[in-house]
């Protein structure tokens, strides 16, 4: 079988508008808070625009943010899986048994109970969901763009994400409800479905009907549309985040401390994972190329994913839709930080 056909997605350098998110995500957290007290009247009536508990301007922005992302997903690359195993396996044992679970304790550490004296108490369970949203996505889009940096091997990357995406389909679901369900918060089964449902469900089925009617006009076709919606699924991100920090305004004014507070667990959770992932793919004798994709994938979020959950499960004012939007803001600058020592410790890494 030929090799699965490699998208401008992991051979692509990172855009300026992706290097530099955190800039552009910092002022759209003043813009939101800006127009959330300049015009209250207006984004009140944004928020009562919504069905069966999913508001329809967020809906529209968050397809447009995920399904750019999802056309570069090759679902064939699958059978590509066995050229990697240990990789694969490492992979899938950091984002499925060891992310999402470390999340959570460090959820339960930081925000029950050492920074709980500093936090809202009516907003903490709030907190560590979306802290759990967060871990339990693994990476998509970006994964591509680090792996690209890192010199990583295409055709695991490519693997590993469509891996990740088939499993995503069906365990993010009930892997959220046990753990939120471990910390206590009480989730409705039937909007977290719906949640799946909206945004990976019925995303992923257009995404691929689009990528195979993009295929069939040629690479070159394909390239190019990917180039030019490229910047969708940025910009309808921070569209998004203007809502949202549109309607936290009050609470981020009041509360400045909170964002770097929330953004403590989600720092050591990325360095954590990524460093392990990188070890155990050294200890089961990987190569580089791929141990460095692993480590990106292993640490990495779906953070779109997430945003979109936490709105539909608790709403624009939650504490979770707060701790989602803070996993975006540090992203960018840690897994650059994450591609600059994997690329540094190839050395050591290839030492027997």
């Amino acid at each position: 079988m030929s090799a699965p056909y490699e998208s401008c997605a992991t051979t692509a350098p990172m855009s300026v508008f992706e290097r530099y998110l955190t800039v552009w995500v910092f002022l759209c957290i003043v813009a939101g808070i800006a127009l959330g007290q300049w015009l209250p009247g207006v984004f009140q009536v944004i928020g009562k625009m919504e069905i069966a508990q999913v508001n329809l301007p967020v809906g529209l922005l968050i397809w447009v943010m995920i399904i750019p992302m999802l056309v570069k997903v090759d679902f064939g690359a699958l059978h590509e899986v066995r050229r990697h195993l240990r990789g694969i396996g490492v992979t899938l044992f950091i984002n499925w048994l060891v992310k999402p679970f470390s999340m959570a304790f460090l959820g339960w550490l930081f925000i029950r109970q050492l920074f709980a004296p500093y936090l809202p108490a009516d907003q903490l369970d709030s907190y560590i969901a979306g802290l759990i949203l967060l871990a339990a996505a693994p990476c998509t889009a970006m994964v591509f763009v680090w792996s690209r940096l890192t010199r990583g091997d295409p055709l695991f990357t490519l693997s590993q994400v469509a891996l990740n995406d088939t499993i995503m389909i069906f365990a993010f679901a009930p892997l959220v409800a046990f753990l939120l369900g471990i910390s206590a918060i009480s989730v409705p089964w039937d909007t977290l479905f719906t949640s799946v449902l909206l945004y990976i469900v019925i995303p992923v089925i257009f995404a691929q009907i689009w990528r195979k009617a993009l295929l069939r006009k040629g690479a070159a076709a394909f390239d190019a549309v990917m180039e030019s919606i490229g910047p969708w699924s940025i910009s309808a991100l921070l569209g998004t985040l203007v809502l949202l920090f549109a309607f936290q305004g009050r609470a981020i004014i009041g509360q400045p401390l909170v964002i770097a507070l929330l953004a403590v667990p989600i720092l050591i959770q990325v360095l954590f994972n990524s460093a392990l992932a990188y070890w155990l793919n050294k200890k089961v004798g990987e190569k580089h190329s791929v141990a460095c994709p692993s480590a990106l994938i292993g640490a990495s979020n779906f953070f779109e994913l997430a945003v979109a959950a936490a709105i539909s499960l608790f709403g624009f004012e939650s504490g979770a839709a707060l701790a989602t939007v803070v996993g975006v803001l540090i992203e960018v600058p840690v897994m650059l930080l994450v591609v600059k020592i994997v690329n540094a410790s190839k050395g050591w890494y290839e030492k027997s």
